[in-house]
Order: C-alpha cells, then sequence, then structure tokens
C-alpha cells in the first residue's frame, strides 16, 4: 500500500513536471503570434497599390490604409539589383502608409542568386531605407522563396527586425499553401504572415474548398490578417477581427470600395 501511494505520488509528481515543460514550450511557441500595438493600431482595411499611378485622396484614413510598392529588388547571382518606385502616388497626410519590398530570384538566366551573408545585408539594408519614406508605419516584403531560398528569407527578416525600430511593425505576404500546411513559417520574427487567397494557382480549389468548409489557417501568424483579390470574390466565412488587404488589378477608384464593401455585407 505505502509502496502504491509513494508510486501514485512519483506518477503526479511526475505528471506536474510534464505538464509545466509543455506549458513552457508552447507559450515559447506562441510568442511570436503577439503583434505589437503599433500593428493593431493600423487601419482595418489596407489597399495594396502596385506600380502605377494612384490618387487615393478620397478614402477615409481612419478605416483605409495603404501598402504600396515602395521598391522592387533582384536576386542576379551575387548582384542585388534596385528598382526603386516611379510611379507618383498622392495620398492625404492622415492616411497610413505601408512601404512594400518585392524580392524577385532570378532563375531563367543561369545566373541563380548565390543567397550569401552580403546580399542579404545589401537587401536588408535598402528594406530598412523604406522606412525614410514620408509617413510610412510599417514595413512589408512580398517574397515566394522556394524551399532553398528559405534559410537566406528567415535570415534576411531577422536582420530586417533587428534593426527595424521596435515600434515598427514588420509584415509578409505569404502564399495560401504555406499558410494550410507548411511550417516553415513557424517562428518567423514578424508581425503577420498575409495569406494571399488569390492568384494561387493549381492551390487554388484546394485552399478554396479547405476555407469555405469553415476551416482556418493552421500557421498562427497567418490568423491576423487575409489578403483577397476584388476580381476573386471568396465564398468562405472570414473571422471579422482580422485585417483585410486588397488587390485591385487596375487602379483603384471609389466605386470599387463601395461595390466590395456591398457584396461583403450580402
Amino acid at each position: 500500500m505505502e509502496l502504491l501511494t509513494s508510486q501514485r505520488k512519483s506518477l503526479v509528481v511526475l505528471s506536474l513536471a510534464l505538464a509545466a515543460t509543455l506549458l513552457l514550450a508552447a507559450s515559447k511557441t506562441r510568442t511570436h503570434t503577439l503583434a505589437r500595438p503599433e500593428f493593431d493600431a493600423l487601419p482595418p482595411i489596407i489597399l495594396w497599390v502596385w506600380e502605377r499611378p494612384e490618387n487615393l485622396e478620397f478614402i477615409d484614413p481612419k478605416r483605409f490604409g495603404v501598402a504600396f510598392l515602395a521598391q522592387t529588388i533582384v536576386l542576379l547571382g551575387d548582384d542585388v539589383r534596385l528598382n526603386p518606385r516611379h510611379q507618383p502616388l498622392i495620398v492625404s497626410p492622415e492616411t497610413k502608409l505601408i512601404a512594400v519590398t518585392r524580392i524577385e530570384a532570378e532563375k531563367t538566366s543561369g545566373a541563380r542568386p548565390t543567397l550569401t551573408e552580403a546580399q542579404r545585408d545589401r537587401v536588408a539594408s535598402f528594406i530598412l531605407k523604406t522606412l525614410e519614406l514620408g509617413n510610412v508605419r510599417a514595413i512589408q516584403i512580398d517574397f515566394d522563396p522556394v524551399m532553398s531560398e528559405r534559410r537566406f528569407y528567415r535570415s534576411l527578416l531577422e536582420q530586417v527586425r533587428k534593426n527595424l525600430p521596435q515600434n515598427v511593425p514588420l509584415s509578409m505576404t505569404a502564399l495560401a499553401s504555406f499558410c494550410v500546411g507548411d511550417r516553415w513559417l513557424d517562428d518567423l520574427p514578424v508581425d503577420e504572415a498575409i495569406p494571399m487567397i488569390f492568384r494561387m494557382g493549381p492551390d487554388n480549389d484546394k485552399i478554396r474548398g479547405f476555407l469555405a468548409k469553415g476551416h482556418d489557417f493552421r500557421e498562427p501568424l497567418c490568423r491576423r490578417s487575409y489578403g483577397l483579390a476584388l476580381d476573386e470574390p471568396l465564398q468562405a466565412p472570414l473571422e471579422p477581427s482580422r485585417r483585410l488587404y486588397l488587390f485591385n488589378a487596375t487602379g483603384w477608384k471609389a466605386r470599387d470600395l463601395i461595390q466590395f464593401q456591398q457584396r461583403t455585407e450580402q
């Protein structure tokens, strides 16, 4: 009887120790999902603005922000080629801006990127420079890395985050497939990974069906926002607390936002 009681006590102690270990591990893996307050202060709807002339003085800056393409960076061999924005963007002084850097890795010319630390540091410095543009409140990186580029991308994000002011959110876009079943996004040093639920190619039907059934993205970083396109309506329930990033294949007009609001209220 005493032996049995002793064994039970040992089991209880072991169980408590195991529970504490799991709790500690869980807290470590969940810390990356906590966004900084400045991220939560951004407007609930962000309009993506790519390389074309745009006049967005008509938007309500309390409801809409603007994520504009500030530059495109091409990785070519050991080189880093910078193509800054050339088209004008007109917004009201109150509009909160997110500076977007698009990264492309050359894969067709035979000069595949070397992905060295020196190349990473040059890319990071260009990205950090966009913070000096007027009224920029956050930084966003748009890159679709293949498997062999993921380590480089992780290192780049860590480098940018380390050198950004603590009150500046860091955002990234993510292929929707990364958010459903691919764990490589886990613990990246970003405030959000925006699932791009449009132009999904071969994954389109699978992911749309997954969301239409009420399932959610498995990656916590992907549960803070949605990336949607006006010309590809999503027939799936959306979590109302999440920020919307809207893509428009043509220039933004006031009627686009009115039609989008009418469609979402139906």
